[in-house]
């Protein structure tokens, strides 16, 4: 099998796993503040839970404000783009700065 087709078969996996479980974690994260706000609450076998969505999230948030910077040097919308890094991760990182080198 072709080494690209590989590649480009797990991107898309990834992305679609990424997008999902970044989508979950928007929605655990309003889940706890409703919480918060309504002073209910919530398990605490979810702490651990919380912790890694929020991890993952401040990471794609970073992933997403770098993509943002460096997108217009690669004449794409910094805010399309940097919408779309924080959904897929490092994978738009990668696409971003691989088209450098595609052109």
């Amino acid at each position: 099998m072709n080494l690209k087709l590989i590649k480009r078969n797990v991107f898309t996996f990834v992305k679609i796993i990424s997008t999902m479980l970044i989508t979950s974690a928007i929605g655990l994260e309003s889940w706890n503040i409703y919480a918060a706000i309504t002073n209910t609450n919530l398990p605490s076998s979810l702490n651990p839970i919380f912790w890694i969505e929020r991890f993952a999230m401040t990471s794609h948030f970073l992933e997403s404000i770098i993509a943002a910077f460096y997108a217009p040097s690669r004449k794409k919308m910094p805010i399309k783009y940097a919408t779309y890094t924080f959904f897929v991760g490092t994978i738009g990182l990668l696409e971003l700065f691989s088209s450098e080198n595609d052109s």
